[in-house]
C-alpha cells in the first residue's frame, strides 16, 4: 500500500473541513408573543386524578379516552375520534383511537399540539405520560371558550390542534398514524409533543426523525429559547456523537420521529433522557408540580411564538447542533465523503500495482464471490424465518425497551437458524480452506479484492444514506493497512482487524448505553429489521460488508486461500451432486427435444 498517496490525500479533506467551517451558522429565534398564567400544580391534580382512576391504560383504553374527552368537552372544545388499529409485537392487532381537539384560526396552516396517554399497562404512567397529558389539556383550555363565557379564550392565528395519542408507549403509533393517514395531516407545518415532562431531571428536547431530518434551525431555537427563558438555562440536546449516529441510523422513541420524516418540524419537550422512563418506577413522587409550571410556561409561550411566525419556522433539513449554533448536515455529508478519496486512493493504487505484476485477481475476486454467497443464505434465512412468523412480527414502529418483546430472544429459531448457517458454512468452506502455502502475489489479491468491493459498497451507502459512512469509514482506513502488517505478530494483525469493527461497535453501543439494552442491543437491531423498521436495502449492503470482512478476517488469521482452479477443485459433497446432477438433467433434456423432433419428421 503507498503510504505517501494514502497521507497526501488526505489534503483533499481540508477543503470540504473549511467549507463545513464556514458553514456553521447561529439561527435566530422568533420574537415572544406572550406569558400567559400556567398552573403546574393544577396540571399535577389533573395527571393524579387520571393515574388514580386509570392506572391501567393499555392502548385501546376506553376508558382513558373518555376521561381526557370529559375534561375538554365542557370548555367547548368538541373532541373528534379518529380510530386506527396496529400490530403491537407480541400482543397482536389492537384497535386504537386518537382523539383531536381543533381551535380554529384565521389562517389554516395548523400547529399540533400532543401528548399520548397510554402506557404499557405495567406501572402508573405518572410522568410517562399522565403529566404530558394533563398538560394538553391545560393548554388546550386556555384556547377554549366555555359556555356562557364568551370571549374568553384566546383567538389564534394559525389553527391549533390539541392532540391526544394511542400507542405512543410502543413506538408512538398513534402519532405515526396521524402523520401518514389522517385527513387533518396536510396542513400541519409544526408539532409540539410533550412526553414526560414533570420529571425531576433536566429539560430536554428530542429531534431524531425516522429518516435522516431535522427540525428547521429557526423553530429549534425558537424552542430553546422559550424553555431557556423559564429555566435559566437552554435545554439539553442529545450530543454531537449522538446526532451523527441518529442520522446515519435514523431512530427515536419519541412521536416526533414519524413527523420529522414527513417533512414537518417536530419537536419533544421531555424530561427523561433519550428513553422514556422505567414504568415500573413511574409514580406520583416522580412529577413535580414546579417542573410542570415551568415547561407548561415555556410550551404556552412557544405555541404563542410559532402562531405569530410559524411561516418562518416550518419544514426540516439535515443539521449536527452545537449549543447555540449548527453545522449545515450537507457539509457534514460533504466531509464524510471527502474522507472516502484517501482510501479510494489506495485502494485502486493497490489495484494498479497488482495489474502492473501481473498478479491475478480472479481467483481472490471467486473466493470473495462465495463468501457473499454465504452471507446472502445467512440474510435471507433470517428473512425467510420473518416470513413464516419465526420472529416477532408488527407495525414498523420502534419497540419500548421494556416490552418482553424487546428482550426475550426466540432461542429456538435462533437455534434453527444457527444450525442452517453451519450447514450453509460446510458447504462453501471445501473451496476455501488453505490447503497448501499460498504466495505473497496471492494475499496481495485477496486483501486487494476484498478493499475493491468495500469501495464499491462505499458508494452504495453514499447514494443510500451519506450519513451512515459514519459506520463504515473506521472499517476503510483500518483494514487499508492489513496488507503492511501482514508480517507482524497474530496479536496485532488481529488487533487491527478488531479496530476496524468500531463503526459497527459504534451503532450498537448507542443501542446498549443510550437505550438501555445492554447486550440485548444485538437482538433488538436484528428485530427493528424483522417488523420491518429498517428498510430491506440495508441488507444487501450488509452482505456486502460482511463477505469483505470475512476475507480479510482469513487474511489476518492466516486460514486465506484464493479459490481453487476447475482441475483443483475438491470432490463435490451429496448435495452439490444433487444439485449438479439436477442441472445437467435439465439442461440435456433441452438439448435433446430438436433432435428428437427432427428425427420424426424424417420418418
Amino acid at each position: 500500500m503507498n503510504g505517501r498517496l494514502y497521507r497526501g490525500t488526505w489534503l483533499l479533506v481540508g477543503l470540504p473541513l473549511l467549507v463545513a467551517a464556514f458553514s456553521v451558522a447561529r439561527p435566530t429565534p422568533l420574537p415572544r408573543s406572550f406569558l400567559p398564567a400556567f398552573d403546574g400544580k393544577a396540571t399535577k391534580q389533573l395527571a393524579k386524578d387520571l393515574v388514580t382512576q386509570y392506572p391501567k391504560r393499555y392502548p385501546g383504553s376506553l376508558p382513558a379516552a373518555d376521561w381526557v374527552r370529559s375534561q375538554l368537552e365542557p370548555y367547548g372544545l368538541p373532541v373528534r375520534t379518529e380510530r386506527f388499529s396496529a400490530v403491537i409485537p407480541g400482543h397482536g392487532r389492537v384497535h386504537m383511537q386518537n382523539l383531536v381537539a381543533e381551535a380554529v384560526g384565521r389562517s389554516p396552516r395548523t400547529i399540533v399540539v400532543m401528548a399520548h396517554r397510554d402506557n404499557d399497562g405495567r406501572g402508573l404512567g405518572a410522568n410517562d405520560n399522565a403529566s404530558g397529558t394533563a398538560m394538553l389539556i391545560q393548554l388546550a383550555r386556555a384556547y377554549a371558550t366555555p359556555p356562557g363565557v364568551p370571549g374568553s379564550s384566546l383567538h389564534p392565528n394559525h389553527t391549533i390542534l390539541f392532540l391526544s395519542t394511542d400507542g405512543g408507549a410502543f413506538g408512538g403509533l398513534g402519532a405515526a398514524w396521524f402523520a401518514k393517514h389522517s385527513p387533518l395531516r396536510h396542513d400541519v407545518a409544526a408539532v409540539i409533543n410533550l412526553d414526560a415532562v414533570g420529571g425531576l431531571g433536566r429539560i430536554r428536547i428530542q429531534i431524531a426523525g425516522d429518516t435522516p431530518r431535522t427540525p428547521s434551525a429557526t423553530f429549534l431555537e425558537t424552542v430553546a429559547a422559550r424553555l431557556a427563558a423559564q429555566t435559566g438555562r437552554l435545554p439539553a440536546r442529545p450530543s454531537v456523537l449522538s446526532q451523527l449516529v441518529d442520522l446515519g441510523f435514523p431512530f427515536s422513541l419519541y412521536e416526533q420521529a414519524p413527523f420529522v420524516s414527513q417533512g414537518i418540524a417536530a419537536v419533544t419537550i421531555t424530561t427523561a433522557g433519550d428513553v422514556p422512563p422505567d414504568p415500573l418506577a413511574d409514580t406520583l413522587g416522580q412529577v413535580a408540580p414546579d417542573r410542570l409550571g415551568q415547561v407548561g410556561r415555556g410550551a404556552q409561550d412557544l405555541l404563542g411564538s410559532l402562531d405569530e411566525g410559524l411561516e418562518f419556522a416550518q419544514g426540516t433539513s439535515s443539521s449536527i447542533y452545537l449549543g447555540a449554533r449548527l453545522i449545515r448536515g450537507w457539509a457534514v455529508e460533504l466531509v464524510l465523503i471527502a474522507c472516502l478519496l484517501p482510501f479510494l486512493a489506495a485502494a485502486v493504487d493497490l489495484f494498479a500495482r497488482c495489474r502492473r505484476r501481473r498478479i491475478p485477481l480472479a481467483p481472490a475476486l471467486r473466493g470473495y464471490r462465495s463468501r457473499l454467497g454465504f452471507w446472502a443464505w445467512v440474510v435471507g434465512l433470517f428473512e425467510l424465518f420473518g416470513l413464516l412468523g419465526a420472529w416477532p412480527h408488527g407495525t414498523p414502529r420502534p419497540i419500548s425497551p421494556y416490552s418482553p418483546a424487546a428482550r426475550d430472544w426466540p432461542a429456538r429459531a435462533l437455534l434453527g437458524l444457527a444450525v442452517l448457517t453451519l450447514l450453509g458454512w460446510f458447504v462453501s468452506r471445501e473451496r476455501l480452506i488453505p490447503r497448501r502455502a499460498i504466495t505473497l502475489e496471492q494475499e496481495l489479491a485477496g486483501h486487494t479484492a476484498a478493499l475493491l468491493c468495500l469501495g464499491a459498497l462505499s458508494l452504495l451507502v453514499v447514494a443510500t444514506n451519506p450519513f451512515a459512512l459514519v459506520f463504515l469509514l473506521p472499517s476503510l482506513h483500518v483494514w487499508l493497512w492489513l496488507p503492511q502488517v501482514r508480517g507482524a505478530p497474530a496479536a496485532l494483525r488481529l488487533g487491527v482487524l478488531a479496530l476496524g469493527l468500531a463503526g459497527p461497535a459504534l451503532m450498537l453501543g448507542s443501542f446498549a448505553v443510550r437505550f438501555g439494552l445492554g447486550w440485548d442491543a444485538f437482538w433488538y437491531v436484528a428485530e427493528l429489521r424483522a417488523i420491518g423498521y429498517v428498510p430491506f436495502v440495508v441488507m444487501p449492503l450488509l452482505v456486502v460488508w460482511l463477505a469483505g470482512s470475512g476475507q480479510l478476517a482469513a487474511l489476518a488469521s492466516r486460514r486465506y486461500a484464493p479459490y481453487p482452479e476447475a482441475v483443483g477443485l475438491p470432490p463435490r459433497g451429496p448435495a452439490r451432486r444433487v444439485l449438479h446432477a439436477s442441472l445437467l438433467a435439465v439442461r440435456n433434456r433441452g438439448r435433446r427435444a430438436p433432435a428428437d423432433a427432427l428425427e420424426a419428421l424424417e420418418g
